[in-house]
């Protein structure tokens, strides 16, 4: 396959490389003559795991923009999206926020789509740099043509590594509008390596990528945390207590926990960060990590009585939360998110009735048009026919917008 680079940095060119590997011819552009110069020499200045034995024997050819669109069937555009070097994390948090300033991308994208619609043909066009959710909507689509098909490809790769990371990631992340852009991406990947693709609208793609960051932080936060604990107190060596976690492969180190709905709750969750927070304040923690998960689970209950408010006020309808346990395999209501929520709409004096198939006698209360509220997941409500005109709010997406049994109702899939 003939394959375009649209920028041969720290993350394009040893991509490039790796993709020439695997048999491709490749096409290279960057507006950097210092790229140039490492393709004539062969002399990479800057470190990458087996980046130097490929540019040893590399045939990239460089190319104007014009033979780049001409000769590629897929181009991909790896252009940096910089930051200030107060937001890279060695300076002191700033008191001001910013995004990532995208005006690199768009140039390159600006000029590409240009000399793609000045020769008329159609041209995948993959972009792999980083960016915010909603970013290639609002600051790039707008300057394409006709003839980009845009899909976004971030890459899950660390500086050093690129190579292996790109012929060996965990999957990939491909957001998409055109199927057939989809096809031929699809057929180079199976050339490079036989990990899954994980396909998904643009938007979603954007977030998997910074999420993916953003877990990993939190991952990082947790330890040292656990570290400082450790440190502050006696006869605990952080390194065991994570090893103990490391064991814990159903629970935490897995899949679980990792799907919007409610907040935790149970006798252990919600009073084990409290109680940890106590102690971070006895032990004069850096930071209370603890009281911070417990106030992000207010404030996320907090927006979930906002959507319960605003449907009361657009219909006058009473409200009912449905579920009262804190969580569908029990009838325990120690800790439960939906008491949390109803008490947080009693502070606002809105009057909620709760019912909950497992705890209740009694038939559920479906006679008349309400604003339902899914506070537990329980399988039984997936049967339950809902008045007409009700407002029904689903945390958790169990309903179904084509199901009969929401004919006439208002469903709010939160997040979905």
């Amino acid at each position: 396959m003939n394959v375009g680079f649209m920028g041969l940095g720290k993350l394009g060119l040893p991509c490039a490389l790796a993709a020439e590997g695997a048999g491709h011819r490749i096409y290279g552009y960057d507006i950097s003559q210092e790229v140039k110069t490492i393709l004539d020499t062969r002399v990479l200045p800057y470190k990458e795991e087996g980046a130097q034995v490929l540019l040893d024997n590399h045939n990239i050819r460089w190319s104007t923009v014009s033979e780049l669109v001409k000769s590629s069937d897929i181009i991909f555009v790896p252009i940096q999206t910089p930051h200030d070097p107060m937001y890279e994390g060695t300076t002191r948090l700033p008191e001001e926020r910013v995004d990532f300033d995208y005006e690199w991308l768009k140039s390159g994208i600006n000029t590409l789509s240009d000399e793609i619609e000045m020769q008329g043909q159609d041209k995948i066009v993959v972009i792999i740099s980083t960016v915010l959710p909603g970013t290639i909507r609002r600051e790039i689509k707008p300057l394409l043509g006709e003839h980009v098909k845009l899909c976004y490809n971030p890459f899950f790769i660390a500086m050093g590594t690129t190579i292996k990371d790109f012929t060996s990631p965990e999957f990939v992340l491909f957001g998409m509008d055109d199927e057939k852009a989809y096809d031929v991406a699809k057929q180079f990947y199976s050339t490079i390596h036989a990990k899954p693709i994980y396909k998904c609208t643009i938007e979603e793609a954007e977030m998997i990528k910074v999420s993916y960051n953003t877990y990993i932080t939190m991952k990082i936060c947790l330890a040292n945390t656990i570290m400082e604990v450790s440190h502050k107190m006696d006869n605990i060596n952080c390194d065991n207590v994570m090893r103990g976690l490391f064991l814990a492969n159903e629970r935490l180190i897995s899949t679980k926990y990792l799907l919007g709905g409610m907040g935790d709750g149970g006798g252990c969750h919600p009073r084990d960060n409290i109680a940890l927070s106590w102690l971070a304040r006895e032990i004069d923690l850096s930071y209370d990590w603890y009281e911070n998960l417990m106030e992000c689970r207010e404030r996320q209950t907090d927006w979930l009585a906002e959507l319960v408010i605003d449907a009361h006020g657009r219909t006058d309808l009473p409200i009912v939360i449905l579920g009262k346990c804190f969580k569908k395999e029990t009838n325990l209501t120690v800790g439960s998110p939906s008491i949390l929520l109803k008490n947080i709409l009693a502070e606002g004096d809105f009057p909620v009735d709760m019912y909950d198939p497992w705890i209740d006698d009694g038939d559920p209360p479906l006679t008349e048009p309400a604003i339902f509220f899914l506070g537990t997941n329980h399988d039984k409500f997936l049967d339950y026919n809902f008045p007409k005109s009700s407002v029904v709010i689903d945390p958790w997406g169990m309903l179904n917008c084509e199901s009969k049994s929401l004919s006439g109702v208002e469903l709010v899939l939160v997040g979905r």
